[in-house]
């Protein structure tokens, strides 16, 4: 048996992009498309409206109707874990809340990142009143560690403080630092805690540490090499197919990294399901152009080609 299933919460989820109308409205027929594919194609969930979802570019309200229209197409929310974090307690609660509500797995919730040089006890307040504010049984949370982007990290001292004062409820952690270290340090400072890459091609050296899988961008467009890693990396009659996998997770990662991540990752989208449409981006992102997304498409089609091979 895979011991990563021992966890709370284990699998390959997707940091899904949103698809984006010419008003700036999400385009939610095409995100339910979107993620009922991503679905067939090997994730366990999808990790809707983070980071690789511009969650910061969209409002409270556009992010419930998202949430509540997806699950209306027909993906059951028990495969659905949401961003559900604000710069503020009150906002935080309320998305939080809606998310509970609705019966997502879990929520992914970011440090509060306006101000930066916060203490740790600053922060457990901001998680301890978004938890008691939405006093629910069914709250389950996944921290998420970014401090590249959000400039405010989580340490151990503080996971551990929250494990403590709310078990039960905060479950694991994403870990976007970009630091296996870092990922392996919370792996090994905590049982029964599900850590969680944010890069694909950390996922198999982490499962290997005693993680518990992967939310990340590249699985918009490669759930199917993630899912063989995830469920063979501990099967050594399997080795030679996981060291075949991950090295395309490699080769594929690198792509969406040819330009500026989300509009490559966007743009990559735009191929794999037949719209253009997705190569839309909310501001202050700015879309490829015609040249950078021709030169993205044609390294896709010798990826899918050598895929394919």
């Amino acid at each position: 048996m895979n011991p990563a299933r021992n966890l709370p919460i284990s699998g390959v989820y997707c940091a899904a992009a949103t698809s984006v109308l010419s008003s700036g409205e999400p385009d939610h027929a095409a995100f339910a498309i979107h993620a009922k594919s991503l679905l067939e194609e090997g994730c366990d969930g999808i990790a809707l409206l983070g980071t690789t979802g511009e969650a910061n570019s969209f409002s409270i309200a556009q992010r419930q109707d998202l949430l509540s229209r997806v699950i209306a197409s027909g993906v059951a929310p028990q495969r659905l874990m949401p961003g559900t974090s604000q710069t503020n307690v009150a906002d935080s609660v309320a998305l939080t809340r809606h998310a509970v509500e609705a019966g997502v797995a879990a929520t992914v919730i970011l440090p509060p990142f306006y101000y930066k040089g916060v203490s740790d006890e600053g922060l457990f307040r901001f998680y301890a009143e978004l938890i008691e504010g939405v006093a629910s049984d069914d709250l389950r949370i996944v921290l998420y560690h970014i401090p590249p982007i959000a400039q405010v990290g989580l340490s151990l001292e503080l996971v551990g403080r929250l494990l403590e004062s709310f078990p039960g409820i905060v479950i694991g952690i994403k870990d976007s630092s970009g630091k296996l270290e870092s990922m392996q340090a919370f792996a090994n400072a905590f049982e029964n805690f599900s850590v969680l890459s944010g890069a694909d091609p950390f996922m198999l050296p982490l499962l290997r540490s005693g993680g518990a899988g992967c939310i990340t961008s590249s699985s918009n467009l490669i759930a199917n090499h993630l899912r063989l890693v995830f469920d063979n990396w501990h099967d050594a009659s399997r080795a030679a197919e996981v060291d075949n996998a991950q090295s395309r997770i490699e080769a594929w990662r690198n792509l969406s990294n040819a330009y500026v991540q989300l509009p490559t990752i966007k743009a990559m989208l735009a191929r794999r399901r037949n719209n253009e449409g997705w190569t839309r981006v909310r501001p202050p992102l700015v879309a490829l152009n015609e040249i950078e997304c021709n030169d993205v498409w044609a390294q896709m089609a010798a990826l899918e080609e050598q895929d394919n091979g």
